[in-house]
């Protein structure tokens, strides 16, 4: 059987509530960790048809992008739009869990999806989170304890580089000391000088470990004192965060590559809005899912040639062409941000696949746009 719990284990490794943004509202809205989970929608907005297409289809879980409850509420009583959805959510037996800035945020997330949906290469980050804090442990041990100590810093999780562990540099030099009265020296004698062929060693952990690889190097070194030393790294930006810059295959006129936009995201009314020479070539792009508009100082310094994003007002807009770079896409805040609901489905049956489980899923094609029709 899978539960919600299996299910929401894969989702917070995928999309870590942590990279969230202060003002958001995300994980399990509804929903006993302990319930059966079959069935599980993707959907971008938990909107009123959403949810009744979550409950008539028998689905346990409704994954969205957009949260429910961004804002405190006093109450869920069936008087507001929003408290029913709640209550029918609870009473058909369908959880909630909301993926929204951890997934803007997330590699792959939500402007990943985008990116690659128009064609996008060798992407990077627009706004790069930092990387997880890393600082690097330094000790001295007796040149025949070098690979012990490799082994017990790497166990308590010194070393991880990429896709290797274990990684380190030693180089051998001298040790010297003089144990004083009241030392017990596994080498040499109380007020002797000793000299010893030491390795130094270098590796490199992440400073939540600390403590567990300090302990375990103490607890690794045969000497009474051990000399080790801890380097605070300066923090690296991550390949997560906000946002994507890429290339496309070919470079195309704007004209076109507004059709290629439209071509490749699902029809709204809204369509696709372009701003800028039509004939101007497009090579590389920024895009960010959802709204976008307070990116473009970051966009005009990445020096792109076009920005696909959403929600584009009046006044941003202007500003940016009085600059003439980039070029503008506009589209629909929801067709920027569907894609992801398939990278969602099939990264989470991989992650439950790992655990050996499975469940149904299904995303939602219903278009919760705001806007209906275009006169």
């Amino acid at each position: 059987m899978t539960t919600l719990a299996d299910v929401i284990s894969v989702m917070d490794r995928l999309y870590n509530p942590a990279w969230a943004e202060s003002w958001d509202a995300v994980g399990l809205v509804t929903g006993d960790p302990e319930q059966e989970v079959r069935r599980v929608l993707f959907a971008v907005d938990p909107m009123r048809e959403v949810v009744d297409e979550a409950i008539g289809g028998g689905f346990d879980l409704l994954v969205t992008h957009h949260p429910l409850l961004l804002r405190g509420v006093n109450s869920v009583a069936t008087t507001t739009p929003k408290g029913r959805v709640i209550n029918d959510l609870i009473r058909g037996g369908v959880a909630l869990h909301v993926c929204h800035t951890n997934a803007d945020n997330a590699n792959p997330g939500v402007s990943d999806a985008l990116a690659a949906a128009i064609g996008l290469r060798e992407t990077r980050p627009l706004k790069a989170m930092p990387a997880d804090p890393m600082d690097k442990v330094v000790v001295f041990v007796p040149v025949e304890e070098t690979q012990a100590m490799l082994d017990a810093l790497a166990k308590a999780g010194a070393g991880q580089i990429g896709d290797y562990e274990r990684a380190a540099w030693s180089g051998v030099g001298e040790g010297t000391f003089r144990p004083l009265e009241g030392a017990n020296p596994t080498i040499g004698s109380v007020g002797e000088i000793e000299v010893v062929p030491e390795n130094r060693i270098e590796m490199i952990l992440p400073r939540r470990k600390r403590r567990a690889v300090v302990e375990a190097l103490i607890a690794a070194h045969s000497y009474e004192e051990p000399a080790y030393d801890i380097y605070e790294l300066a923090q690296q930006p991550s390949e997560r965060g906000g946002g994507r810059i890429g290339v496309l295959a070919e470079p195309l006129p704007l004209a076109d590559f507004g059709r290629l936009v439209a071509e490749s995201l699902p029809r709204t009314e809204h369509g696709v809005r372009v701003s800028g020479d039509l004939d101007r070539m497009i090579g590389t792009v920024a895009v960010v899912g959802g709204a976008g508009d307070s990116e473009f100082d970051r966009v005009r310094s990445a020096g792109v040639d076009a920005y696909l994003t959403a929600d584009l007002r009046h006044h941003p807009a202007t500003e940016a062409r009085a600059y003439g770079d980039p070029a503008l896409v506009d589209v629909a805040h929801w067709a920027s941000e569907w894609p992801w609901l398939a990278d969602a489905e099939r990264l989470l049956l991989a992650g439950l696949a790992a655990q050996g489980s499975t469940v149904d899923t299904h995303i939602s094609t219903l278009c919760t746009d705001a806007w209906t029709l275009r006169i």
